[in-house]
């Protein structure tokens, strides 16, 4: 979206009459809306939306502080879209349905739990990089170091 703004406003500014004061003020402010991060937003929201929907807002914000972490973490992708779309770490992107954010309230709600998370808000999960549904039994739990259980997801660092 930043790289369409700057070429409009380039692609303007070229148009220009020779000699003509261009009035860059004017231009910038018909230009889209720029949102620093969007895409890590869109991605952090749509996993929680995903995999912690229904989990309660502590559950959504514990998932998005594990994809957090991992984005911090020189083991996974060095950013919250590489690490949501990094193989098949989220269950979600590799079942052969739909990924549309369908259910608004939903999608709200992830929205402000990814904001929020986003914007600094306190990790809850001590620094964890690994959840699983508490129903499961993965076989490699057994190898970390557990956190603790929030919201149906028990965590490991």
């Amino acid at each position: 979206m930043v790289m369409t703004a700057l070429a409009g406003l380039a692609t303007t500014l070229l148009l220009a009459a020779p000699g003509a004061a261009a009035d860059v003020t004017k231009m910038t402010r018909n230009a889209p809306a720029a949102t620093p991060g969007s895409a890590d937003l869109d991605c952090l929201a749509e996993a929680i939306y995903f995999e912690a929907g229904g989990t309660g807002a502590k559950g959504e914000a514990a998932v998005a502080h594990v994809i957090m972490n991992r984005a911090k973490s020189p083991k996974f992708p060095g950013s919250v879209c590489g690490v949501v779309r990094q193989g098949c770490q989220f269950s979600y992107r590799c079942d052969g349905k739909s990924d549309a954010l369908a259910q608004r309230d939903r999608r709200e709600h992830a929205m402000k739990t990814a904001r929020a998370v986003l914007a600094g808000e306190p990790d809850i999960t001590d620094g964890a990089i690994f959840f699983h549904s508490a129903k499961a039994k993965p076989g490699w739990f057994g190898t970390r170091p557990r956190v603790g259980q929030i919201g149906g997801n028990v965590f490991y660092r």
